[in-house]
């Protein structure tokens, strides 16, 4: 049964105050209108809820039972609202977000720390996602915004801003080591087994795109599900692959990874902040939004 709900706070209204005429005065409405929508919910629920007398409105036992149900439902919402409405006043709330293992590392968790000293009654949910199914999720109203990794495509309703550029470098554990001395074209490292995130990622294609224009159709020999799993097999001299240059170098002046070095350079990558322009933002999600703008122009600048 497809009921409109207004109908139902139409009803409250005239059954709280016994009255149409009260009740369309509460409800900003005329008692025509009231009226109407009262016999149009009677007809959809197939049954008589009150009746009209001189003195006012009696409610039916359909109608007593319909409206102990709908006063508990209205009364829950007027709290839940009164309590968001508190938050927001008091600058707290929660905040849902999506992102990318990258963007996590690079990015976000550095900017966490300093939000949260700045706003700690502000509570931060952060979704870990690909970048299609983070921003699939997006769009579906699920998270507040978005920070991911590029490539993407979103539609023009949503606003991107970039937030960091970061290059990734081709690394190998010590076995891979031999492989340092000189510069390298990709056909030289086809032999290689090479580790990556799996068919059907944004990252995937990226770099599937980037062998076929240096002309190798280059095919991984071992997916991984998270980016998170790459340094460690690659450290373990699994095989070798691309990982962001910032996350590698811990690994690298500890002498368990080695730079490949290569004689043409990967794509440029970037962290992108994703948002619907279309749909609005509580001011928690809107203060930690603008916080990360702030945040990321103070790094370019500092850079």
């Amino acid at each position: 049964m497809d009921i409109n709900f207004e109908y139902y706070k139409f009803f409250y209204f005239v059954a709280k105050y016994g009255n149409i005429t009260k009740a369309a005065t509460a409800l900003g409405s005329s008692q025509p209108n009231v009226t109407r929508i009262m016999k149009l919910l009677q007809s959809q629920l197939n049954c008589r809820l009150f009746i009209r007398e001189a003195r006012g409105i009696t409610l039916t036992e359909e109608g007593k039972l319909l409206y102990s149900h709908v006063e508990i439902a209205y009364r829950h919402l007027l709290d839940v609202q009164e309590e968001i409405c508190r938050q927001n006043s008091q600058g707290s709330g929660t905040v849902e977000i999506g992102a990318t293992e990258t963007a996590l590392h690079l990015f976000l968790l550095s900017a966490l720390h300093d939000f949260k000293l700045a706003h700690p009654a502000i509570k931060i949910k952060i979704h870990n996602h690909a970048t299609l199914e983070t921003l699939k999720h997006l769009t579906g109203g699920k998270f507040d915004f978005a920070v991911v990794t590029t490539p993407f495509e979103v539609p023009r309703s949503f606003s991107v801003i970039k937030v960091l550029d970061f290059e990734e470098i081709p690394a190998g554990g010590n076995q891979f080591s031999d492989l340092c001395k000189t510069s390298l074209e990709l056909k030289d490292l086809k032999k290689y087994p090479w580790i990556g995130l799996g068919q059907g990622t944004t990252t995937y294609q990226f770099y599937k795109d980037f062998f076929i224009a240096q002309g190798v159709d280059l095919e991984l020999d071992m997916e991984v599900a998270t980016s998170d799993l790459m340094l460690p097999m690659i450290e373990n001299n699994l095989g070798i692959g691309f990982v962001p240059k910032t996350l590698a170098l811990p690994l690298l002046k500890a002498k368990k990874l080695v730079q490949i070095p290569l004689n043409c350079e990967a794509p440029k990558r970037s962290i992108q902040l994703v948002s619907d322009k279309g749909r609005g933002k509580s001011l928690a999600a809107d203060i930690f939004y603008k916080f990360l703008k702030t945040f990321a122009f103070h790094r370019l600048f500092e850079t």
